[in-house]
């Protein structure tokens, strides 16, 4: 017989069910730890935060206590990982979230999670298209003198993103890795700069300061800055491309939340450093999105100026194809579960990437895309409108549905351990879960509370109930499929969550006269 046959012997051997040389498990020993926290930092885009999210915050919400915020939400946020990666010694599924939420809640709830994870980080990835193509517009207009429409590069992002998710993952790590190093780096260039070139004010440290977290505002600017973590949460995603998934997967998430929590609250305090914390607000106010290259003018010069914003876009790119990888694997996890079609439980050829996942993210990309580019300039004759509305609505449509996520996850890492009669042995993991979960749903509830203010809209406009609506919407959907699945296809509805273990029990029933 071929090699082909043999290693099709092989795989059905170890479990692994093949296809027209497709397999339902993805590829294992694929990444190590270097190569799994690259995966994971990059959908955090520390470029973008510091450059778009810190301004942002500190202009809209008047709150100088940003770098608190981030040392507030980084605690609460390994008060989750203790129990999540608890879990994740247990549970090794490309579907993470919405398995871990079916081995606790069960199978209904995890259906309504993989349809909450599916349209949440497809409404991340999709969002940040919208600035992306904004920004390289804007650098070929200012270095080139050319007048391009945002949503032509944003189309040519698309199919680059597309190409590079069909290949290894061990590919895209590499490619993930050199882009996201190099913006790390010039951002602490810019905090050594505001450190050793203070404002008026000199190094102080007011802004973290617990009175300075005071008014109205702080509600909403923790909505702002806890999207700023999005990205850490995905370790399990990659459980099994790993060699050692319950030693790999904690490691990271513990290393990806604190290095990511001490980074932005450095970075946060060092523009406070820079403009001297009474000016931070008034100055993001009148800088907005420029207040960083604005700052690094003034201490760094025009080049190392010009390159930030070139670093800018290649870091929204890497952020893309992290969020573009994990779109692809929640689809390969639902389909070999039976929540999509089995198209999408296969890998696609020699890569072992999830091929129909990748091509499904996409199409739903180029298709929003095209979307909002036949609204360019209407109706409000304003050209910025079509591509910033779809990075706000894209991103805090997806932000709130992590949250949510993360919410219902930390019910379930109590709810698993207490029904496996381990709640004595795992006593203090599921209290921090516990405090945690509490934590995230009062974000989740002033999220849904201010969301007129995260996507500009009025107090009275209909995209204050309309947009958090998609992720109920998604939430409701996907329960009614579990409900369903349950009534009419049991069988179906047990594996959901069940991971590698669902195609072995196909196996068996093949097997079974």
């Amino acid at each position: 017989m071929t090699t082909d046959s043999s290693s099709r012997s092989r795989a059905a051997a170890d479990g692994i069910s093949t296809f027209k040389g497709q397999e339902r498990a993805l590829r294992a020993d694929r990444l190590g730890t270097g190569g799994l926290l690259l995966s994971v930092l990059a959908a955090t885009a520390p470029l973008m935060v510091v450059a778009g999210v810190m301004p942002t915050t500190f202009a809209v919400m008047g709150i100088v206590g940003q770098p608190l915020l981030f040392v507030v939400l980084g605690a609460v946020l390994v008060l989750f990982s203790l129990g999540y990666a608890e879990m994740s010694r247990h549970v090794h599924n490309a579907g993470a979230f919405y398995a871990y939420i079916s081995r606790g809640l069960g199978g209904t709830a995890g259906a309504g999670a993989a349809m909450v994870a599916l349209v949440a980080y497809n409404s991340l990835q999709v969002g940040i298209y919208g600035i992306f193509g904004f920004e390289v517009a804007g650098l070929f207009a200012t270095y080139a003198d050319i007048e391009i429409a945002w949503w032509i590069p944003s189309l040519l992002a698309v199919l680059a993103v597309g190409a590079l998710g069909w290949l290894k993952i061990d590919v895209n790590a590499r490619v993930l890795g050199v882009l996201l190093v190099v913006e790390v780096l010039l951002v602490v260039v810019f905090d050594i700069a505001a450190i050793a070139d203070p404002g008026k004010e000199g190094l102080s440290l007011h802004a973290f300061n617990p009175d300075t977290l005071t008014g109205a505002g702080v509600g909403t600017a923790l909505c702002f800055c806890i999207a700023a973590f999005l990205g850490f949460e995905q370790a399990p995603v990659y459980a099994e491309e790993t060699s050692r998934p319950h030693v790999l997967v904690p490691r990271v998430m513990f290393l990806a939340v604190t290095g990511v929590a001490v980074f932005f609250a450095i970075s946060s305090w060092a523009l406070t450093v820079a403009t001297g914390p009474a000016a931070i607000v008034g100055t993001s106010q009148e800088q907005s999105a420029g207040l960083l290259f604005f700052l690094t003018e003034e201490r760094l010069g025009g080049t190392f100026t010009d390159v930030l914003h070139v670093l800018f876009v290649t870091g929204m790119f890497a952020a893309m194809l992290s969020f573009h990888n994990v779109v692809a694997r929640y689809a390969f996890a639902m389909g070999r579960e039976g929540l999509l079609p089995a198209a999408f439980g296969r890998t696609t050829g020699g890569s072992g990437a999830p091929g129909t996942g990748s091509l499904l993210q996409t199409v739903i990309a180029a298709v929003l895309v095209l979307v909002f580019a036949l609204t360019d300039d209407k109706p409000t004759g304003d050209p910025t409108a079509p591509v910033l509305h779809l990075f706000t609505w894209g991103g805090n449509i997806g932000a709130l549905g992590v949250i949510v996520l993360m919410a219902i996850a930390s019910l379930s890492v109590v709810v698993f351990f207490v029904r496996r009669g381990a709640a004595r042995a795992q006593a203090w993991r599921l209290v921090t879960s516990a405090l945690a979960g509490i934590a995230l749903v009062v974000i989740a509830g002033y999220t849904v509370k201010d969301f007129d203010v995260l996507v500009g809209a009025g107090p009275d406009s209909s995209l204050s109930w309309v947009l958090p609506g998609v992720i109920g919407l998604a939430l409701l959907v996907g329960l009614v499929q579990g409900a369903l699945l349950r009534a009419r296809a049991p069988e179906t509805h047990a594996r959901i969550g069940l991971g590698n273990e669902a195609f072995r029990l196909d196996q068996e029933a093949e097997r079974t006269p």
